[in-house]
């Protein structure tokens, strides 16, 4: 079932304005699916093929004489070489715009290549699990509040949604062909029960301040390895690490990141939550809905291809923001709280309001579940929309 993706609009105006095009995002979010069906008028050709992906290797300027564009080269990754002779085409046609859509889930060998080779006559674009919105109209109703932890539990990779696949099932799956098989390929990992206990330990943190030193003790490994094995899943868009918002505020600061998984189905499973009743009976109920609400504020930006700046905000004595986004000197403000009847004056909005400036402040957003209300992520009193979340008013 194809799902009608709201980042589909923002791509096709964007693409007509480059030469190329690059779309990344973790395995199976829908990037070869979403471009074929976008651009169906390009040739489309994948090295996922090994013959396919070495003649792109080592005789890049025959393999793209035999696919000419307009063509959508999928898995680019596997021939890093290719980059160099699809800047020579480039150059041969710098007023032409859509050229090339190039597809590609690992960030180590792509943005090697592409800031190498094709800096500054390429766009890059990431493509996220399906947001809220996606599902609702696939679903053709909004969440309602009973419906928010199920939603959470089941997370939004578009197979899993469209054949309503058992999430247990399907994450066992994506682990093992996808995380791993992407592990072997990046790093030399000689036991992968190392690594599926560091997934899981990741998973458990997701929402928390990370201490390389603590995962590493867990895990049984040095720092350095660690510190590698995260690049991997930065990398490969399976997590996300939070900077913290230091800002000369004149106090002492956090100034470890946060960690937070891309998609909270994946986290629910690697954290062993077996059932939406054992995630809403569970102490992670809470770091698993911030988690969402990143999720959904991603989301929202890389729907419409435009950038995003986010960080948290938390000094030593505890006062935290979870999440700030700057907008040229001024600031939004994101609060995440699991309650239906959330204290409404949220004492960190007020802490940073006066170091950073009452007139530094564009909004101040408290993101709950609501009962028989949608659920969406990311709301500031300046939306024109109505998206269903408890918002403080200004002066609070």
């Amino acid at each position: 079932m194809w799902f009608e993706r709201e980042i589909h609009g923002p791509l096709r105006h964007l693409h007509a304005q480059r030469p190329a095009l690059l779309l990344t995002g973790s395995r199976q979010t829908g990037k070869t699916s979403l471009l074929e069906r976008t651009f169906s008028n390009h040739q489309y050709v994948s090295l996922d093929l090994p013959a396919l992906a070495d003649e792109a290797e080592h005789n890049g300027q025959q393999f793209l004489a035999r696919h000419p564009p307009p063509l959508i080269i999928d898995e680019v990754q596997h021939a890093p070489g290719l980059f160099r002779y699809l800047k020579v085409e480039l150059a041969k046609h710098r007023d032409r715009d859509g050229l090339y859509l190039l597809t590609g889930s690992q960030k180590f060998e792509l943005m090697g290549g592409v800031s190498e080779s094709l800096s500054g006559r390429i766009a890059i674009v990431e493509l996220h699990s399906l947001s809220l919105a996606e599902i609702e109209r696939h679903l053709g109703k909004p969440i309602s509040g009973a419906d928010v932890v199920p939603w959470l539990w089941r997370g939004g990779y578009p197979e899993l949604v469209a054949r309503d696949l058992s999430p247990r099932r399907y994450y066992a799956d994506y682990v093992a062909t996808y995380l791993e098989r992407d592990v072997r390929q990046i790093i030399n990992v000689r036991d992968l029960r190392d690594f599926d206990r560091f997934l899981r330990l990741c998973a458990l943190r997701t929402g928390q301040l990370l201490s390389m030193n603590s995962l590493a003790s867990d895990v049984g490994k040095s720092p350095n390895t660690i510190r590698a094995w995260l690049a991997v899943l930065e990398a490969s868009n399976v997590v996300r690490l939070v900077q913290p918002f230091i800002r000369n505020l004149g106090k002492r600061l956090v100034k470890t990141p946060k960690l937070y998984f891309d998609d909270v189905g994946l986290a629910c499973f690697l954290c062993g939550l077996d059932s939406a009743e054992a995630l809403r009976g569970s102490a992670l109920l809470g770091p698993i809905w911030e988690t969402a609400v990143l999720g959904q504020l991603v989301r929202r930006y890389a729907n419409r291809c435009e950038p995003l700046n986010v960080y948290f905000y938390r000094d030593h004595w505890g006062t935290e923001v979870d999440f700030v986004i700057p907008q040229g000197e001024k600031l939004r403000l994101y609060e995440c709280k699991w309650s239906e009847t959330p204290e409404m004056n949220v004492k960190a909005f007020v802490e940073l309001e006066r170091l950073a400036g009452a007139g530094n402040i564009l909004s101040r957003s408290l993101v709950t579940p609501r009962r028989g209300r949608r659920v969406v992520a990311g709301v500031t009193i300046e939306d024109a929309i109505d998206l269903a979340a408890d918002i403080v008013p200004e002066g609070v």
